[in-house]
């Protein structure tokens, strides 16, 4: 059996979005159910956009529901362990860096993830991969936080999106230049991974109007 980096990106970037989803709906006071329909959608959801834009009907997650299983039980042993011992070990700032981490390989999984199911359809075009990489990447997240009521982090916290969209761009030249869909899923989960941690470490955001004295 061939060793694959997509699948074992898919598989990681699945459980990191899970814990972060369930993490979310466990900080807003959602039940048990709630928890896990935040797991679910953090860890499918921009696989579910991606697939809608290509055409892919129906979406991967209703034909092979493999990941929405990973993503229950992964929400499940999160909930159940924190039902049992009312909070997560360590303090709030470990809690901040486990979500961040959750988040930023959930990110770099799926992005790579989504520039490859546009390639592997023939869809090789930069900007459409880049896109489809992207869209992959936020998109899950994104409706997480909708769902969770409160601002999507990609429109306002550190670098998040705009650490996808080199990872993609990476992805797909790495990709052309080494023909290895390995070699290539590599550089551009790592690329992303990078950029997040610069931009956390250097607290970078893109910027902002800025609000004038008095403003609400």
């Amino acid at each position: 059996m061939v060793f694959s980096v997509i699948g074992f990106m898919d598989l990681l970037g699945t459980i990191a979005f899970a814990i972060s989803g369930a993490l979310v709906g466990v900080k807003r006071d959602m039940d048990i159910f709630g928890v896990n329909i935040l797991a679910v959608i953090t860890a499918c959801g921009g696989g579910m956009t991606r697939d809608i834009v290509i055409g892919k009907e129906p979406p991967v997650m209703f034909v092979n529901p493999i990941y929405v299983l990973i993503a229950v039980i992964t929400a499940n042993i999160v909930f159940l362990y924190l039902y049992t011992n009312r909070r997560l070990p360590g303090s709030k700032k470990a809690l901040n860096a486990l979500l961040f981490w959750c988040d930023t390989l959930g990110l770099a999984a799926f992005t790579v993830d989504g520039v490859f199911a546009g390639i592997n359809i023939g869809m090789n075009r930069l900007f459409l991969c880049t896109f489809l990489g992207t869209v992959t990447g936020v998109g899950g997240g994104a409706i997480r936080d909708i769902f969770a009521n409160q601002m999507p982090e990609i429109f306002w916290k550190n670098i998040y999106a705009m650490a996808s969209v080199p990872g993609a761009i990476l992805t797909v030249l790495a990709w052309r230049m080494l023909g290895s869909e390995n070699k290539a899923a590599l550089i551009g989960s790592l690329c992303v991974i990078l950029v997040r941690c610069i931009a956390v470490h250097y607290d970078w955001n893109l910027p902002k109007v800025p609000k004038r004295s008095g403003q609400v």
